[in-house]
C-alpha cells in the first residue's frame, strides 16, 4: 500500500476543488445552453432549514371586542373593487328580443269600398286592451304577396266549376305584381298543390283550368295545409289564402280548432268565396259556412256569398283592390305577452265613417 502524507492529500484536494470551480465557471460562461442544462443555483450559506410543519388553515375573522368605554365599533371599509367593463356587464344580463308585430288593416267606407290615404293619426292599435305605439306605418303597404289559391273540386261544386275556373284564371293575371307569388291548390277529399309558388301567369292559369273533379270536401284540411305552405315562405311578405268552395265540409282529417290555429300561426289572411248550389239555408248544411266565417274573421279577411257564378269577377276585383290598399301598422308590444301564447289585437279608425278590419289575434314567438 502506498502511503501519502497529509500535505500531499491537502494539495490533491486543493487541485480538485480548483478544477470544480473552473468547470462551474465554464458552465456560467455559456449562457446559450438550454434551460435544462443550466446549473442549479446553490442556496446561500445562511439559508434556514426548510420548515416541514403544515400551514395552519385560515380562520374566519372574529368579531372585534367592544371597546372598554362602550363606544361603537366602526365598520371596516371593504377594499375598492375595480369597476366592471361594459362587456362583463352585458354578459351578466339576460337579453330579451321583442319582435315587431305587423298588422295589415283593410279600411272600408259605408259602401264597402277601400278608403286609402288615411294618416297615422287616424288609427289606434290595441293589444289585450292596452293602447300601443305605432312604430311602422304604411298607407299602402309595399310588402310582396304570397297567395294560395284553393279551388273546391268536389262534385257538389262541379255544376259551376267551369265558370269558377275562368274567373280564377282572370284573377291570377289581375292580382299578380312584380315580386308576388301564387300557388294553385285543388281540394276534394284530398288537398293537392298543383303548381308551386310562382309568378308564371300562363302556367298558373293552365293549372286552374285543368283541375279534375273529385268527391268529398275537406275544408279544414285545405285551410290548414294552405297555411302551412305559406308559413314556409320568407319573412316580410303578406300571406293570403283565397278559398273558393261550396262550404260543404265532409272529409277533413283536421278539425275546426286545428285549422284556425294554423291560420293564426301563419299570419295568413283568409278570403272565402262560398258558391251555394242551394240558396235556401233550410235546404243545405250551413255548419261549414259558419266555421269558415269564424276563421275568416279571426284572420282579418273577408267572406263573400255570390248569388250567381257571374258575380265572381266582381268579387275577385274587390279582393284585388283591397289587397292593394291595405294599411300596414307595426308595433313593439308593451307589455310583451308570454312566449307561445295567443294575444288579442284590435285596430280602430277614429273617423266614424270608416271601419277597419284586421286579424283579431296573433301567436307570440319564443323568448
Amino acid at each position: 500500500m502506498m502511503y501519502r502524507s497529509p500535505r500531499t492529500l491537502l494539495s490533491t484536494a486543493a487541485v480538485f476543488a480548483g478544477l470544480c470551480a473552473f468547470g462551474m465557471a465554464l458552465a456560467q460562461d455559456k449562457p446559450d445552453r438550454p434551460p435544462w442544462a443550466q446549473p442549479k443555483p446553490r442556496p446561500p450559506a445562511h439559508a434556514a432549514t426548510v420548515d416541514t410543519t403544515p400551514p395552519t388553515p385560515p380562520s374566519l375573522p372574529s368579531t372585534p371586542p367592544l371597546p372598554p368605554d362602550g363606544g361603537i365599533v366602526p365598520t371596516p371599509i371593504p377594499p375598492l373593487r375595480p369597476p366592471e367593463d361594459a362587456d362583463s356587464q352585458q354578459r351578466g344580463r339576460i337579453k330579451v328580443k321583442v319582435e315587431l308585430v305587423n298588422i295589415l288593416a283593410s279600411v272600408l267606407d259605408d259602401h264597402g269600398h277601400p278608403a286609402p290615404d288615411l294618416p297615422i293619426e287616424a288609427f289606434q292599435l290595441y293589444e289585450e286592451g292596452v293602447l300601443q305605439k305605432i312604430e311602422v306605418f304604411e298607407s299602402e303597404t309595399q310588402l310582396p304577396l304570397d297567395l294560395a289559391l284553393m279551388i273546391d273540386a268536389s262534385l257538389s261544386a262541379n255544376m259551376e266549376i267551369g265558370f269558377e275556373k275562368e274567373a280564377a284564371a282572370h284573377f291570377i293575371r289581375q292580382v299578380l305584381r312584380p315580386g308576388d307569388r301564387l300557388s294553385v291548390f285543388s281540394f276534394d277529399e284530398n288537398v293537392t298543390q298543383l303548381v308551386a309558388f310562382s309568378d308564371n301567369v300562363p302556367s298558373l292559369q293552365t293549372a286552374v283550368r285543368k283541375i279534375p273533379p273529385g268527391a268529398g270536401t275537406s275544408i279544414y284540411d285545405a285551410v290548414l295545409l294552405g297555411a302551412k305552405a305559406l308559413e314556409k315562405r320568407g319573412p316580410e311578405r303578406r300571406r293570403v289564402i283565397l278559398l273558393v268552395t261550396d262550404a260543404g265540409e265532409t272529409t277533413s282529417v283536421a278539425d275546426f280548432d286545428h285549422a284556425r290555429k294554423e291560420a293564426v300561426r301563419s299570419d295568413a289572411l283568409l278570403y272565402t268565396i262560398v258558391i251555394r248550389p242551394i240558396k235556401n239555408e233550410s235546404g243545405r248544411n250551413t255548419a261549414g259556412e259558419h266555421a269558415l266565417q269564424a276563421i275568416t274573421e279571426t284572420t282579418g279577411g273577408n267572406m263573400f256569398f255570390p248569388d250567381t257564378a257571374q258575380e265572381l269577377d266582381v268579387i275577385f276585383d274587390l279582393i284585388d283592390r283591397e289587397l292593394r290598399t291595405q294599411y300596414r301598422l307595426g308595433y313593439y308590444p308593451t307589455p310583451r305577452g308570454p312566449a307561445n301564447t295567443y294575444r288579442n289585437v284590435a285596430v280602430k279608425v277614429l273617423n266614424g265613417d270608416y271601419q277597419a278590419r284586421s286579424r283579431k289575434m296573433y301567436l307570440t314567438g319564443p323568448q
